[in-house]
């Protein structure tokens, strides 16, 4: 597997990830960029888009998805909570969603899939060979916010509970929506609201 790092423009520096599997197929996870910067990479790596997974419906987290989804016949993966297509929610439709404790696999790339709402109702994470790609749900330290449209402080405190009771390696590393990365052992170890969430 390929893994390349790719952030979103200011203010909110979105981090997106582009994974590309031995056979050169890739996915998208949370298309913050423009079409270009994915496939500037595509291209370099002579891989082809074979789907684009949304952590979430925010405008930041989906900005080049349909482009990218329309120019390559990818399918779009975003739970229906998240489609409102208004200017917090800009997606009105996506190919599929995540059922619970699905594995969806890209070749060798096996991506298991968690609900986690509290910083919007259709947030969820998702782990993928060692890597945990935690959306606006965990931070390094902290969580992602709950007083905007959608969110809940209760859900939110449910998912941080279920994850830190999940079988996730604590040498996972979290990558989240925003900010800099860290270990899924550090998170449980130092993270307050998880703690506080677990006691």
């Amino acid at each position: 597997m390929q893994a390349f790092h790719i952030v979103g423009p200011a203010p909110l520096y979105t981090n997106s990830f582009l994974l590309i599997s031995e056979a050169k197929h890739a996915v998208v996870i949370d298309p913050a960029a423009s079409c270009a910067a994915y496939e500037k990479i595509l291209t370099e790596q002579g891989a082809e888009l074979a789907a684009v997974f949304c952590t979430h419906g925010h405008y930041d987290h989906v900005g080049s998805a349909e482009a990218l989804c329309r120019k390559w016949s990818a399918p779009l993966y975003c739970e229906e909570a998240d489609l409102a297509g208004d200017e917090m929610y800009p997606l009105t439709r996506a190919d599929r969603g995540y059922p619970e404790g699905e594995e969806i696999a890209v070749d060798e790339l096996k991506f298991k899939v968690w609900h986690t709402p509290g910083h919007t109702a259709g947030s969820v994470c998702l782990l993928c060979e060692g890597l945990l790609f935690a959306g606006d749900t965990l931070f390094q330290g902290s969580t992602g916010r709950t007083d905007l449209p959608g969110g809940s402080p209760r859900q939110m405190e449910e998912s941080l509970r279920k994850l830190a009771a999940l079988p996730i390696p604590r040498e996972t590393q979290v990558l989240p929506g925003h900010g800099d990365f860290s270990q899924f052992g550090w998170e449980l170890d130092h993270n307050w609201f998880i703690k506080q969430a677990c006691r």
